[in-house]
Formats: structure tokens, sequence, C-alpha cells
């Protein structure tokens, strides 16, 4: 059984910032972040991590949930960067996260005749040559006719004709959270809703972080060998918090999803446009498709991005060109706005800069990591923690995570095989099991454990029917969660997948959680309320006409704590 990260484990580990000095401590609780701790866990390393909101709460719960090689980075010709990317993919699918991580089909509709099957179907077949053939299957060529036929909603003026190739899909949130895990099994100390105001030098020495416990109000001194910051957009903040100039610069890029129900669409495959901006994307998502993204400039607030009418009706219009039958407004279950983390050029002579990563090492003591993308989130950790390596002092192996399942992943695929005698052991339909399988892999006996003990929480969810009430008990005393948004948003998708955007399920999940995290009736009313705010701010600010009145409304509903 793996630690899990339970009340009292924050508990413990919140003692451990207090008392110990740790070797490495990790600032941010994205992908990178979690990847970091993990990493440098791994290698015996002492090890904390801290996370001013929640696991994922930023970029890393709103991306567009690929894991790929990017097909655009073979007409920039870079690539080494492609083949970097499918390895991982590669690793991710077979070995690190397999419960998590599967493949997708896309369909590339092709509009001209001739140049363009041979110039796409030659980056497919080296896409394919690179490293995604051996862990998918190849691409394939279609006809007009069979193109129809796997694609059926698509126009009539849609096509000449497409190619179809494979890449790979995650639930970004719970991955991140898997991972964090899987740090703590490895010995890290994880603590969510802690906040660093300051850094702590000695002369030039970056020593540690002052850290503001936002649950208790608590102010804790972590020491510590050497920091890693993997904050994202909020990189340029470090440099400020420890008094130095910045390294490079980040800058803010916002992309929006829209979430419809799958009969809305009729496909047999995912989709991929190209549009005058980006490239957007129509990605199955069970009984759902996510459509997007956007790529805007946003310098407002950035716990919070805010996504406008002006961003749905972009999405809408592109997706819409190709369509049999238009989407509407009507036809939007949920909507979600995330921001990319992008490098501008200017680097110091301290930064390791690729095109997609930076790894600083700007003063001892401090390790600044930025930049990238979701499926490389591995490769960045393991240079953030190289370079790091000068400061801890003591030698330590270099990094194996390319060797280390993820909680949830060893023995998955003979669970998996097992899924009948287990639906019948658990008294629950095959379908449950898949899905719950696809969620946990083989953690999920520690959620059919809870429905032994007590047999209510193999029910569904009211107003959440994809979700048992087992898993958002499950949420809080083992993967982390702490608030009633933390289950409805990140452990489970319910924020983004109910037409409601949970409301209804709100209650319920309150009540279930409530006991598990010692709440009082009051406290359990103030989290129920402050969800339903939080969903009318998002629902009003998308009716916006544009981002700087998107964010003000959405912003009129304060964080917790």
């Amino acid at each position: 059984m793996s630690q899990p990260l339970s009340p009292a484990y924050r508990g413990d580990a919140l003692r451990r910032l207090a008392n110990e000095e740790f070797d490495v401590l990790v600032v941010g609780g994205g992908v990178t972040g979690a990847g970091a701790a993990l990493d440098a866990a791994s290698r015996g390393l002492s090890v904390a991590l801290v996370e001013a909101r929640d696991l994922a709460a930023g970029t890393s719960s709103r991306s567009s949930k690929l894991i790929h090689g990017g097909l655009r980075y073979l007409e920039q010709l870079d690539f080494k960067l492609v083949r970097e990317a499918l390895r991982e993919r590669g690793l991710l699918l077979r070995t690190l996260a397999p419960h998590l991580v599967r493949p997708v089909k896309f369909l590339v509709p092709l509009q001209h005749r001739v140049w363009e099957r041979g110039y796409i179907g030659a980056g497919v077949t080296f896409y394919d040559t690179l490293g995604g053939a051996r862990a998918l299957p190849r691409h394939r060529h279609l006809s007009r006719r069979r193109a129809f036929e796997v694609a059926p909603g698509l126009a009539d003026d849609a096509l000449i004709g497409a190619i179809q190739y494979y890449d790979a899909q995650v639930d970004d949130a719970r991955h991140t959270m898997m991972i964090a895990r899987t740090a703590a099994d490895q010995g890290a100390a994880v603590v969510t809703r802690a906040r660093v105001t300051s850094l702590v030098r000695e002369g030039e020495r970056v020593v540690g972080a002052r850290v503001t416990d936002r649950e208790s109000g608590a102010e804790i001194t972590v020491r510590a060998r050497v920091v890693i910051a993997a904050t994202g957009v909020w990189s340029d903040d470090i440099a400020e918090a420890a008094g130095i100039e910045k390294p490079f610069t980040v800058r803010a890029s916002k992309g929006i999803h829209l979430v419809v129900p799958r009969e809305k669409i009729d496909l047999d495959t995912g989709l991929i446009l190209r549009t005058e901006k980006s490239v957007l994307f129509v990605i199955p998502w069970g009984p759902h498709w996510i459509v997007g993204t956007t790529d805007t400039e946003w310098d407002l607030d950035r716990e919070h991005p805010a996504a406008s009418r002006a961003d749905v009706d972009y999405v809408l219009d592109h997706v819409n060109a190709v369509l049999r039958k238009p989407l509407t407004h009507d036809d939007i279950e949920g909507v979600y706005a995330g921001l990319r983390p992008l490098l501008a050029a200017k680097a110091t002579a301290t930064t390791k800069l690729s095109r997609e990563h930076a790894v600083a090492h700007p003063v001892p003591g401090l390790v600044v990591v930025a930049g990238g993308k979701y499926t490389t989130y591995r490769v960045m950790a393991a240079d953030a923690v190289d370079a790091a390596m000068s400061d801890v002092d003591r030698p330590a192996p270099p990094s194996w995570t390319d060797r280390l399942p993820i909680v949830g992943a060893r023995g998955y695929a003979e669970v998996w095989e097992g899924r009948y005698a287990l639906a019948r052991r658990a008294g629950l339909p095959v379908s449950r099991i898949e899905h719950l399988l696809g969620r946990y892999g083989t953690a999920i006996e520690e959620v059919l454990e809870l429905v032994g003990q007590r047999p209510e929480l193999g029910e569904e969810i009211p107003g959440a029917p994809e979700y048992l009430k087992a898993e958002a008990v499950y949420a809080v005393t083992h993967e982390g969660a702490l608030h009633l948004e933390d289950v409805l948003t990140r452990r489970t998708r319910i924020s983004i997948e109910q037409r409601d955007r949970g409301l209804a399920a709100a209650p319920v999940v309150a009540d279930l959680i409530a006991a598990e995290l010692g709440w009082s009736p009051e406290r359990r009313d103030r989290e129920v309320a402050h969800y339903r705010a939080r969903v009318e701010a998002e629902r009003t600010a998308q009716e916006a006409p544009d981002d700087a009145t998107a964010n003000e409304r959405r912003l009129a509903v304060p964080a917790l704590g």
C-alpha cells in the first residue's frame, strides 16, 4: 500500500517542515514540481514539496490533456524535441503510468489534393519513425469515403481525404497528484495550501524559505540545502523573492477549452484542425469531447484565468467551420482556462535554455525551472535536480524515474485482465470497474475497501453519476484534497463534466468529506457556498466581452484562505 496523502500525513509533514533540514525544498505542486520531488526523493535525498494551493491547481490541471510529441515541431525541424517527447510518451504508456495514459487516435482532414497528403503524410511517417510506432499503431491514409465513415459528423466540404494517427491522453490533475503521492511514498514531505512568502538567505546563498500554512495561519521556516522553484507562470516572482535579477522571463499565454457531450459531435476519432493562430483539437473524454484551444497573451490574475465570451466564440466558430451540425452555447457542459508558461528569449549566462524549457542556477542554493510541455515533465524535473546536486554536497545516483512506475501503475496490466472477476467480487458492473481502473490503477483496491467497509459508498454521487461516493471520500483520505473545490475540480472532473458545473453534487460531496476533514456544520456550509459562488463567477465571466471584464467578474469571488 502506498503512502496516503491523508490529513494525518499532512500534520506529520508540517512538523517535518518545521523541524528538519532537507536536502531539497521544491516550491510548486504542478507536474514539474511533483516530478522534481519524486526525482530527488528517489535518488535518496531528503525532500519537501510545498504548494500554495492544491496539487495541479494551476496549469497542470488545465491543459489539453494530451501526451504527445508535438507534430508542429517537425515543421520547425526540431527533431530532438519531438524524439524526446515521443520517448516520454512511450514510457508513460508502457511503464510509468499505463493506468492514466491511454492511446487516442486523431484525424487530420486534408483540403488540398496531392501536395498536402504528401507533405503531412511525410511528417506523420517521420513522427512514427522517431518513436511513435514503437508504442502505438502507425498512421494510415484514408480516402474521402473512409474518412466520412469514421467522421460522419464532418461537413461535406470539410475534407477531400484524411490521415489518421495516434497520440495519447491523460487526466493531467490526477497524474500530477499520483506523482506527488509517489514522491511521498519515496519519503518526501508533501504539503499543499502552504505558500512561500520569502526565501531565506545567508549571504549570497539561499538556505530555505518562509512558508505560511494557509489552513492554520502558522508561519514556518523551512531549511534546505537547495530550493528548486517549479512555479510556472509565477517563476518571475521567485527571483523577486530572492532579491535577484530574473534569470529568464516567463510570459503567460491563455488557452481555453470547452467540454461538450459526446453525442453532440458524431465522430469515431479525435480531430486536429489548423487555425490561423494555433491548432484546434477535438479530443474524446469519456462521454464528452474536449474542444480547444486558444493562444492569447494574459497579464491579469494568474491564479484564476478567466474565459471570456470572445474565447468561447473563437473555439465554437473554428470547430463549427468543419461540423455538419454546429455546436451552440447551449451544448457546452463546461469551460476551463489555463495559462501556459512560455519562455522569453532573454536568459542569463547561468541558464540552460532549450526551445521548450529552461533551468537556471542564479545563486547558490536556488534552482529555477520553467517552460516546457506537460509530456516532458520528467526530463525537466531530472534536469532541475541535476542542477541542484552541486548544492546538496553529498553523492546521489543519477535520475532513474524513467524506470519508476507511479502509484497505481505497478501490476496494472494483470489487474486489468482480471477486471471481470474483480467486478463480481465487488458487486459492481464491469464498466464501473473499468472506469475506476482508469482513475486509480491498482489502487482501486483501496477504493473498493472503502465500499466494503461502508456499502453506501458504492452508490453514485447524485448529480454526478460517473463517480461513486467512495471516490469523494478517497480524495481526502488518500489524495490530499482539503477543500470541496479540490474534489469537484481536480480529484474528479465534476466541475467541467456536469452541465450544472457540479452544483447538485456539491452538498452531497461536502457531507461525505466533512467528517474526514473535521469540518463543523458551519464550515461545511461555507465550502458549499464558496463553490456555488465560484461557479456563478465563472459563468458570468464567460459572458464578458473581453479579458479585462472576464477577469474582474471572476475575481468577484475571493480565494479560500
